[in-house]
């Protein structure tokens, strides 16, 4: 099945380009430099910082080009997984990355249910969960980068 992803014609056709892979490669670069800062801002607000910014509309503000810049960074990073899917399936750095991301993941969800229970509550500021969970993030997020650098060293 990985060999048949690499076979694809999207797949193909970055691996020939001399021009498109380096393209997609910075792209993906700036979709995850631009998810960890907004991910980063975010959840130092939620910690208490930048406090001359209201927390609620600040972290409103960031979450959509958050969410933007993962999907550019999804998008990016399949393509790129797809000229090399055999290989990097097995990768461990790659995996210890798609966990992390997968932790990361969850951390959100769990924030975002911390985030409901608080609003129905009608609390203005954010909850222990939340305050825990944006400290999770700020480790998790450089954690996967520094995995994803680590694919082509291991």
């Amino acid at each position: 099945m990985l060999r048949a992803v690499e076979s694809l014609p999207p797949a193909v056709a970055l691996r020939a380009s001399f021009v498109a892979y380096p393209l997609v490669n910075a792209l993906h670069i700036l979709s995850l430099g631009l998810l960890v800062a907004t991910v980063a801002l975010m959840d130092l607000r939620v910690l208490g910082n930048f406090s001359r910014f209201d927390a609620h509309p600040f972290v409103d503000a960031f979450r959509p080009l958050a969410l933007w810049a993962f999907a550019g960074a999804a998008a990016t990073g399949l393509a790129l997984f797809s000229i090399r899917a055999s290989e990097y399936a097995f990768n461990p750095a790659f995996q210890v990355k798609l966990a992390l991301i997968v932790l990361a993941g969850l951390n959100l969800a769990l924030t975002l249910r911390a985030g409901r229970r608080r609003a129905a509550s009608l609390g203005e500021g954010f909850s222990g969960a939340e305050r825990l969970s944006a400290a999770v993030s700020l480790m998790l997020w450089p954690a996967i980068l520094v995995a994803g650098r680590f694919i082509g060293f291991v």
